[in-house]
Formats: structure tokens, C-alpha cells, sequence
């Protein structure tokens, strides 16, 4: 464990840090748009970007518990809501992009989510993160009590939702879609036991405020 100083300065530091982490993909494809760096199909680098930041995010946020469980040190529980209100940010540029390239045509983005089970998939884990991301909030926490918590366990659904979302998506290499499968389950084994053992570990209280994250599971 750190001394106390380095300790403090860690603390300080971590949500700063976590802020500049989540916004460099963005800053830089927008440094990649000035200067061409987008390659000849720009639009669809840049939603294969979003997307892909998007599920990094997501399964940065399921890190967390398992990473504070580990190495004890709860500042980290901070990086919850942060991470996974980023996760959201990209999913939605990364839906909006999409709907820019269709034109935003209702009949024909309708039609591919029917007929394109990757766009159903993806589209459903966009709207299960909808309520996650809007009931984020403290005060939500402390109006929906323990339901909170069974609603925020959606998100690993959504993280399931968008590994298949990305392994249907791509046609030949699926190397990277692969690695977020086995990241994902590598996660979910380290939780197995603590939602096994959640009542045995929790006493029964109110969500305090060091739970005010999007996914307190």
C-alpha cells in the first residue's frame, strides 16, 4: 500500500486522470479529422472507434469492483459512475454516427434493425443503457434502494450485448471481438463470488455515497 502522502496524491489525482483517459479517443479523432488521419473511409473509422471506445469503457467499469476488491484500496469505487457515464457518451456518438451515414432515414434504420441481428444487438444494449445512465444519479440511488441495484446489474447484459454487437459486426478478423469476449469473462468469474456471497459480505443499509456509481454491483 502507498504512505499516506503518496496516498492523498493518488486520490487526487485518480478522477483527473480518469477524465483525461476517457476524452483522449475523442480529441484524438478529432486531431485525426483535421489532418486526414481517418484514412479513405472516415465515417466508418469513426464509428469503429466510438464503438470500440465504447466497450472499452464498459469493461473498464466492470473492472473496478473486482480491482478494489483486490488491491483494497476504495478510492477507486470514484470510477464507477465516471467510466461508465463515458461508456454511454460513446455508445450515443456512436449510434448517431451511424444514423448520420443512413441519413437519418427512420424507414430504412427501422429496416436494418430488423433484418440485422448485429444492429438489433447493438441497438438494444444502447437503450439498456439509457436507464443506467439516467437513474446515475445519488438521488436515484437513494429513491429506488435495493432495486437500484438489481436495475444497474443490466450492465452485464449490455457488455455481453456488445461483444456479440461486435463480433457480428466484423466479417473476417474477429481477433479483436474475441478479446473483449475473453476479457468479459474473465470479469464476470472474478464477480461470481462476490454476487454469490453479496448478502453474506453487505450488512443490510442504504446506499451510502461512496455507492453513487452507474454500476454498484
Amino acid at each position: 500500500m502507498p504512505s499516506a502522502k503518496a496516498d492523498a496524491l493518488l486520490r487526487r489525482a485518480l478522477k483527473p486522470a480518469a477524465w483525461v483517459g476517457c476524452l483522449l479517443p475523442l480529441a484524438w479523432t478529432v486531431f485525426d479529422a483535421f489532418t486526414g488521419g481517418l484514412g479513405a473511409d472516415p465515417i466508418r473509422e469513426v464509428t469503429h472507434r466510438t464503438g470500440f471506445t465504447a466497450l472499452t469503457l464498459l469493461m473498464a467499469t466492470l473492472a473496478v469492483t473486482p480491482l478494489r476488491r483486490m488491491t483494497g484500496w476504495n478510492p477507486l469505487v470514484q470510477l464507477r459512475r465516471l467510466l461508465g457515464l463515458f461508456a454511454f457518451f460513446y455508445a450515443c456518438l456512436h449510434f448517431a454516427i451511424y444514423l448520420a451515414d443512413q441519413g437519418f432515414d427512420a424507414g430504412f434504420i427501422v429496416e436494418d434493425v430488423v433484418k440485422h441481428p448485429y444492429v438489433t444487438v447493438g441497438f438494444t444494449a444502447l437503450l439498456l443503457l439509457i436507464p443506467l445512465a439516467v437513474t446515475s444519479t445519488r438521488k436515484s440511488i437513494r429513491r429506488l434502494g435495493k432495486r437500484w441495484v438489481k436495475l444497474h446489474r443490466m450492465i452485464y447484459l449490455v457488455a455481453a450485448l456488445g461483444v456479440v454487437h461486435f463480433y457480428w459486426l466484423v466479417k473476417r478478423d474477429v481477433t479483436q471481438p474475441l478479446e473483449f469476449g475473453a476479457v468479459f469473462l474473465v470479469l464476470m468469474a472474478l464477480r461470481l463470488p462476490l454476487l454469490a456471497g453479496s448478502k453474506k459480505m453487505r450488512p443490510a443499509r442504504s446506499p451510502s455515497r461512496s455507492s453513487a456509481s452507474p454500476q454498484e454491483t
